[in-house]
């Protein structure tokens, strides 16, 4: 072996450091180098004198050439490849994580969970390089490395290459595979195996995590794969308690001929989807039946504004915004949040369609007329399976009442629905005694809403005002904290946004202690820009106890669960937001994004296109669909989808780097450092995303400019970049040491 380095070291000497050797197999050895060129750590893998010179520098190359076209989160890159004193080489990254092979030596069984993901992410990788015309024909657990906990696939490049009907270009009488992996039909010598040979490799992995041993074993290589022939497909369930579906996945995986296997990797991926679906909601059903209390579920739809000037109607939806609030602080009362409530305003709609998309068994309407310094109040509640009216009742008052009418709402609800109230529910109070500040507050709500960059403006402008009339008014604190968290990082930086946003918010519990919505925004300013991620859960779990109906609260606490090492937490308290506020196009964007960084791919997409019924213009719903895409290595799709959100009136001009990633995976590299390059001249007129930028540059390849964009995102604190470890954009930086460095500082786990 000493000869095989030192003729390596000879031929390489210019581009490769030798440090040491990894280990070795059958065809070829692996050293750890480094690259003098990029200054960084990788993994050079040599085959040995005889197996080259029987496959022949030419074949070789044009396979790794195929193979180096592979650009898939869970397929591990190749840098490099050549010919150096004879030798023929690879080089790939230097990974840090365990092999498959490793972690099922060390644990010999895998928990159901973590042994159905991998698959699943490896069936994601096979689908992606079948897709391509590669497969791999060598799929074992060395071969699977483990990655920040995510599955990749290596040694792409000695697999066989196929084109169309051409000839293989491994007729060598090399036999690749190994026999515990592999399949009848490569193991017979077939010239013409396809995809399927792979899935019945990769269905023999997972029975080994499953079960601790491969399906088939034996003394000799011979007596294995006789026994691949000849004997019955053993089940996981005769040695593990596992649902019967899994059973049925392996046993098709396993199938002696090709056809009766599943058709692609494609399909053995939604199938394995498909069984982590079911068994968590299944745990999830049972934990929470043996637990639950039915909770009394309410929509207040908007009142209708029947004033003769139609700019009261800002009052109108402060009153219904304002009932909303009182009756989610009630025990026992599940109440549809504001966005849900208000998707019906306007519209001729029955109960029992709203009580079907909002799950509630009960809908409050109502109208408001505002004369002067009188309101007239009507509201009735009906119970949305019979359409009966339980209660309704007309209020005449001063607008100095408002308050009082607010809490006999309330309160007739409660009995209506006999939802005991606990003794400590005091009656609600008046969050201002000045009437003016009250109505500039609720101008401010109506166009805090809207969520565009002018309105949130005015709002702020509004708040401020109710502020001149009464300084004291907590509420108008948190509108203001609200707006600039809603600011941040999109249309104004960080830096400047979120100290105001915190400032306002302790100014707001200065007044009421108890007061979630500012509770809330502290969450959102410990954890989008100071990074205090603990700090933040802390926080925000008070918000949510406090006031559990408040869907703001859970979706924010969920955004803050990932930084933790929560993620599927995170997606609990997303879907959670998301039961609270069921229309919420921005909860439904945001579940989309973080099942995304689930590697859950068809349910990013399946939860896009349902944020996109609600809102076809929403913009964020569209950049997750395409990721997903992306990342299931189809970037047409993926270019359609960023270019259909980049064309809205509202979209971000940071995401245009978005589409630089698709453009870089169809080879596009001038249009895609055409845009890059226009992005970089517009940041220094105005604010952009640099970790938005990054993605774009980690696309292309350059990831100096990629780490340099990411290190302005550090310090300008930029909320996008603590996900930094669970965005699969971020996918080709993740083996350069700055990329640990990075995540280190930023405190994520």
């Amino acid at each position: 072996m000493s000869d095989l380095r030192a003729r390596l070291e000879r031929g390489l000497s210019d581009r490769y450091t030798i440090d040491r050797e990894l280990g070795q197999g059958g065809m070829a050895v692996v050293f750890r180098a480094h690259d003098i060129r990029h200054d960084r750590p990788v993994a050079l893998k040599v085959l040995r004198p005889e197996i080259s010179a029987e496959i022949g520098a030419e074949r070789f190359l044009r396979e790794i050439k195929l193979a180096a076209r592979l650009t898939h989160p869970h397929i591990l890159p190749v840098f490099d490849s050549g010919e150096a004193d004879g030798l023929l080489f690879y080089v790939m990254p230097s990974m840090e994580g365990l092999s498959l092979r490793e972690r099922i030596d060390k644990e010999r069984q895998l928990g159901l969970t973590d042994a159905l993901r991998i698959t699943r992410e490896v069936a994601s990788a096979l689908d992606y390089a079948h897709r391509h015309n590669v497969v791999h024909r060598d799929i074992k657990p060395e071969n699977i490395l483990l990655n920040e906990g995510a599955a990749m696939v290596a040694d792409f490049g000695i697999g066989k290459a196929l084109s169309g009907n051409a000839v293989s270009l491994t007729q060598t009488g090399l036999s690749l595979g190994t026999p515990a992996y592999m399949s009848p039909e490569q193991a017979a010598g077939e010239l013409d195996t396809d995809g399927r040979s792979d899935l019945y490799s990769l269905g023999c992995v997972l029975y080994e995590m499953l079960a601790g041993e491969p399906p088939f074993t034996g003394v000799t290589a011979q007596a294995i794969i006789a026994k691949r022939f000849v004997s019955p497909i053993p089940k996981v369930r005769a040695t593990r308690d596992v649902p019967e579906s899994v059973d049925t996945a392996v046993t098709r995986a396993l199938a002696r001929t090709p056809a009766d296997r599943f058709p692609s990797a494609s399909d053995f991926a939604t199938a394995l989807h498909a069984i982590i679906r079911d068994t968590e909601t299944g745990t999830r059903r049972v934990s929470a039946d043996s637990h639950r209390t039915v909770p009394k579920a309410i929509a207040v739809l908007p009142f209708a504004n029947l004033s003769a000037d139609p700019e009261n109607e800002y009052f109108a939806d402060g009153m219904t915004e304002e009932i909303i609030n009182a009756l989610a602080k009630l025990p026992g009362m599940q109440v549809a949040s504001r966005t849900s409530s208000f998707a019906f305003k306007g519209k001729e709609v029955d109960v029992r369609e709203i009580g079907e998309k909002l799950g509630v068994s009960s809908v409050l309407e109502g109208s408001v007329r505002k004369v002067g310094n009188r309101i007239r109040l009507t509201a009735q509640l009906i119970n949305v399976e019979n359409g009966y009216h339980l209660w309704n009742e007309t209020y005449d008052r001063q607008l100095e009442d408002v308050f009082a009418v607010q809490d006999e709402i309330s309160r007739a609800i409660v009995d209506a629905l006999k939802v005991r109230l606990a003794d400590d529910v005091a009656q609600i109070v008046a969050p201002t005694k000045n009437l003016e500040a009250y109505t500039l507050y609720l101008k401010g709500r109506f166009f805090f809403v809207k969520l565009s960059e002018p309105a949130l403006h005015k709002a702020l402008d509004l708040f401020q005002h109710a502020l001149l009339q009464d300084p004291g008014f907590g509420r108008a604190y948190a509108g203001i904290a609200d707006v600039w968290c809603n600011l941040a990082d999109d249309w104004v930086a960080p830096d400047d946004a979120y100290p105001r946003a915190k400032a306002a918010a302790e100014r707001a519990l200065q007044r009421d202690p108890e007061l979630a919505e500012a509770i809330t925004s502290i969450g959102k300013v410990l954890c989008w820009h100071e990074w205090d991620f603990a700090g933040a859960e802390v926080q925000l779990a008070r918000a949510v106890a406090l006031s559990p109906n408040y869907a703001e609260a859970h979706y924010v606490r969920g955004t803050a669960l990932p930084l933790v090492g929560r993620l599927d937490d995170a997606i609990e308290a997303m879907s959670k937001a998301l039961k609270l506020d069921p229309l919420s196009v921005y909860y439904s964007e945001w579940l989309s994004r973080f099942l995304l960084y689930a590697h859950d791919y068809d349910g990013a997409i399946a939860q896009g296109h349902k944020a996109l019924e609600m809102d076809e213009a929403c913009i964020r719903a569209p950049h997750y669909i395409g990721s997903a895409f992306l990342a299931l290595g189809d970037p047409d799709k993926a270019l359609m989808w960023y270019r259909r959100a980049q064309a809205l009136e509202k979209s971000v001009r940071s995401y245009d780097a978005m589409i630089v990633r698709a453009l870089a995976a169809l080879g596009q590299r001038d249009e895609a450092e055409a845009i890059l390059s226009r992005l970089e001249d517009e940041s220094r007129q105005q604010y952009i995303r640099s970790e938005i930028l990054a993605m774009g540059y980690a696309a292309v390849g350059d990831f100096d400019q990629a780490f340099a964009a990411l290190e302005r995102a550090f310090h300008a604190r930029s909320a996008g970049l603590i996900y930094l470890h669970v965005d699969p954009a971020y996918a080709p930086l993740r083996l350069d040491p700055r990329f640990a460095d990075l995540v280190t500082r930023i405190g994520l786990k």
